[in-house]
């Protein structure tokens, strides 16, 4: 089997949990609030990147969030903005493309399943996060560990299509709009505080960063498309 089939299976299979397994919408629920984990956790690592502070994120049951971040102004904090946007993109490709090899794909889920145990105990502070990121990660230590080398590939790929669908259905209208409706409450959104701290419309902002995560996620496709057997041992 090439890593070409695994990609396909893993659509297939998230494809078929949304559209005709009874209650597969439920299976795939925890994967959905892991995206909106991505997010935040983009936004709080580039603050703590860019010498500001992530005091704790929070994950709805609705699938918005919330990362807790202060000491970043001006364009520091359009970069924050705008990291949370592109974090499940970037991730989506980098899993794409570490995917092509069986020991990195290993290496990736285990580094994975470590930042999310270490967000739980530092930063996450609410009941949908509390639940569904030690799920997702011990799932995903599972797969590490346990797995064969074609089902760590696939879960690997699976991971990274979830973040491309979140991607498309969630990141790109969201990045048209103005506000944010997070937990029952409109907010100013992530391309609208970009557009604060920098000038110019929101709508520009918003295409930017739209061609930027398609093109990632071109990039992670085009990597894992490319057949390569799985008995390869990088």
């Amino acid at each position: 089997m090439s890593t070409r089939r695994t990609l396909i299976a893993a659509v297939v299979v998230v494809w078929l949990l949304e559209h005709v397994v009874p209650f597969g919408s439920l299976v795939l629920y925890p994967f959905t609030l892991m995206a909106t984990w991505v997010h935040e956790m983009g936004h709080g690592l580039a603050a703590l990147l860019l010498g500001g502070h992530l005091d704790h994120l929070e994950i709805f049951a609705d699938g918005s969030g919330l990362a807790h971040t202060s000491g970043t102004a001006g364009w520091r904090h359009a970069i924050v903005s705008a990291a949370g946007m592109l974090a499940p993109p970037l991730l989506g490709a980098v899993l794409l493309i570490l995917s092509r090899g069986v020991r990195r794909a290993r290496l990736a889920l285990l580094a994975l399943a470590a930042l999310m145990a270490v967000s739980v105990l530092l930063w996450v502070r609410s009941t949908a996060g509390l639940v569904s990121v030690p799920l997702v990660a011990a799932a995903t230590a599972l797969f590490a560990w346990r797995g064969s080398p074609g089902e760590r590939v696939w879960f690997t790929q699976l991971l990274a299509i979830t973040l491309a669908l979140d991607t498309v259905g969630d990141m790109i209208p969201y990045a048209l709009s103005s506000t944010a409706h997070v937990n029952g409450s409109d907010s100013r959104s992530d391309v609208g505080a970009i557009a604060d701290a920098l000038g110019g419309p929101y709508l520009l902002w918003g295409l930017l960063l739209i061609v930027a995560a398609l093109a990632l996620l071109a990039l992670g496709l085009w990597a894992a498309w490319r057949v390569r057997p799985l008995n390869a041992e990088t």
